[in-house]
């Protein structure tokens, strides 16, 4: 197992790491809409997705994986309402390429943030 680790997306903010690496495949642990700096993007959904897919690209990037590689993804959201935007904006990172899906309004999310991504994907060892 190798752990993945990436100055270009937000440090764990407890006992874990962005992701770690098993056989060929790549699991990310949740990302959320904080920049490298640890700052909250935004209080709007539509900002917050953009950046939790930009550390999602980040982590997979480090882990030698991409967006196209990406095999499964889990979507957590405090409002079902907002799934609409969630899913044009997802819909251009994940455009030809679409790998399974999962959706679940949450009560909470860390920082009191609006979304958060997890994905697992095919890396290139």
């Amino acid at each position: 197992m190798k752990t993945v680790y990436t100055n270009q997306a937000p440090e764990a903010i407890g006992p874990y790491s962005q992701g770690v690496i098993v056989n060929n495949l790549f699991y990310s642990s949740g990302q959320i809409p904080l920049t490298p700096n640890m700052e909250i993007v935004g209080d709007g959904i539509h900002e917050q997705t953009e950046q939790v897919l930009k550390n999602v690209q980040a982590v997979l990037k480090e882990a030698g994986a991409s967006i196209e590689s990406v095999v499964k993804t889990t979507i957590f959201i405090k409002n079902m309402d907002d799934f609409p935007v969630i899913n044009e904006i997802y819909g251009r990172y994940f455009d030809e390429h679409q790998p399974a899906r999962s959706c679940v309004e949450v009560a909470r999310l860390p920082k009191d943030v609006q979304i958060e991504i997890e994905v697992i994907a095919l890396v290139n060892e």
